[in-house]
């Protein structure tokens, strides 16, 4: 496996990065083309748990469908039951009086939760019996760009730097972004500055578990489905956090917060911290009583948003965390994965092929900046305003996942790979919907800042309950899409117009504010 190159041998593609993103490029390339030469870069020895562990429609179906996947998934991780929404005022004493959204039934499109060390070196296991050539641990020096001939990358293995030679580099790096910063592209997204702190957790009670069952008993019956395996969220004002379960009982906890509404506490461990900072909401008072952080496994990241202005170019491109980041919220990440590997794995065939590149890499690099921009401007900007309210989310939930599951999760199973050659937003049939995304998502959130000017944020949080039966791909299905969007019209003649003339978007944080480096894992 660990084969130390020697300077003559060249590659056809480099992989810096044998996770998810980079294992799973490798993966493509050699199903479509066994013959290439793949070597793939791996810093670590083996890999650790790392947050993104939520699959949606769009990554379940490349991780199943296009990677082949499914037998490992059922065996090795969990079916995801949708998500779920927990909102809490100063009424709320209890689980119960909590006002909840979420389905009645079990999902009927599958996604999964992963615990991606796992899965990570399963994809690389996969890639590497393709034929990829691995190296592992090692590390990255200077990369020497050569748009359309020959890449070279310094190489540390086995305490000897190698000069490697190869058609094509693949930054697969995640945060690191090692192509981006080197080349000056990496771009900090001053707009939405969040933090995220999480850890796993052990002790954390079953939400359809016998105790909280007789506890809660009308509580417990109104869900035909499974809380647990559920992505359960608990919002706040300002700040949200994920209940994700993995396979074996641990459980992954975190916050994720706008650094403009939250102050994070100061004092003590970062573990008690995040717990003392769930420990407001009473769900989570409730499901964590008896929890326990695991030591060693609580992180911290500041700053979570950036892009790239550049993708690719003949001779290299950008997958994964490697090319940008926007918010866990909705888990994309994945999803980002699933489009960015499939079309650098078309990109890199089409030059085998000997296709012009000149218009595909205009095309590739227009597609996913327009992407990014809109698909954050369209569901992110200025939502953790709004986060925290049931009823604004009720409507942001039935919108967002509505158009989601017709316009983007529902291509694949239609049409197939060709689908994830076209990033969200990027085509001219997808613009009206991404106009509509981002109208209602600024209303909402002016409408809630309307709501904190005259101190009335939450009033509407306890004691609700929204039981969805679930959406599909079907066309009768955009009935709950109609009554969202008569709700909106509602809130508008009811409430909206007080906020008409307020400002429209809280201010973005200066370059001086936000520290322009890629996110790091730190203790703060």
């Amino acid at each position: 496996m660990n084969t130390p190159p020697t300077s003559d041998r060249a590659y056809d593609v480099v992989i810096i990065g044998g996770a998810l993103s980079g294992a799973a490029t490798a993966l493509l390339l050699l199903q479509q083309r066994p013959q290439l030469r793949v070597l793939i870069v791996e810093k670590s020895a083996v890999f650790t748990r790392r947050v993104g562990e939520a699959t949606v429609e769009v990554s379940a179906w490349f991780l199943s469908r296009q990677l082949g996947l499914t037998q490992h998934l059922n065996e090795a991780h969990l079916v995801k039951q949708g998500m779920r929404f927990w909102f809490f005022n100063q009424k709320t004493q209890s689980l119960a009086d909590c006002s909840e959204i979420g389905g009645r039934y079990l999902a009927r499109v599958p996604a999964y939760q992963v615990d991606r060390a796992v899965l990570d070196e399963e994809v690389l296991r996969r890639a590497h019996t393709a034929g990829a050539e691995l190296l592992r641990p090692a590390s990255i020096g200077k990369i020497q760009l050569n748009h359309g001939g020959e890449q070279t990358i310094e190489v540390r293995f086995q305490d000897k730097v190698h000069q490697i030679h190869t058609r094509w580099v693949v930054d697969a790096s995640g945060v690191a972004a090692l192509l981006a910063r080197q080349e000056g592209w990496w771009r900090p997204n001053l707009a939405h500055p969040t933090t995220a702190v999480w850890a796993r957790w052990r002790g954390v009670k079953d939400w359809d578990g016998l105790e909280l069952g007789l506890k809660y008993p009308d509580w417990a019956m109104v869900c035909h489905g499974i809380r647990t395996t559920a992505t359960n969220h608990l919002v706040g004002d300002g700040w949200w956090a994920w209940c994700i379960p993995l396979k074996g009982g641990d459980v992954s906890i975190g916050v994720v917060f706008d650094q403009r509404l939250v102050e994070w506490p100061e004092g003590g461990s970062l573990g008690q911290r995040l717990k003392d900072f769930l420990f407001q909401h009473p769900v989570a008072r409730e499901i964590m009583a008896d929890a326990q952080w695991v030591e060693g496994d609580v992180h911290w990241r500041k700053n979570l948003p950036y892009s790239s202005s550049t993708y690719a170019g003949d001779g290299f491109a950008l997958v994964g965390d490697a090319g940008a980041f926007i918010d866990p919220f909705y888990s994309p990440g994945m999803d980002w994965i699933s489009f960015t590997a499939t079309s650098t794995a078309e990109l890199i065939l089409a030059q085998q092929r000997e296709e012009p590149m000149k218009e595909r890499l205009a095309r590739h690099n227009r597609d996913f900046t327009r992407s990014y921009e809109r698909w954050f401007t369209a569901v992110y900007q200025d939502k953790y305003n709004y986060l925290g309210e049931y009823d604004l989310m009720k409507l942001a939930f039935l919108l967002d996942l509505g158009l989601y599951y017709q316009g983007v999760a529902s291509q694949p199973f239609k049409r197939g790979v060709k689908a994830l050659t076209e990033p969200v937003f990027s085509t001219p049939p997808s613009v009206p919907f991404y106009y509509l995304m981002r109208t209602y998502n600024r209303r909402f959130a002016q409408i809630a800042r309307a709501r904190r000017a005259r101190r009335g944020l939450g009033d509407r949080n306890d004691r609700r309950r929204f039981m969805f039966p679930g959406y599909t791909f079907a066309r009768s299905d955009i009935g709950p899409l109609i009554k969202a969007l008569s709700g909106w019209g509602w809130l508008e003649l009811t409430e909206g117009w007080r906020s008409w003339f307020q400002p429209k978007q809280v201010p973005a944080m200066t370059s001086q504010s936000l520290a322009a480096t890629a996110p790091i894992q730190t203790t703060p």
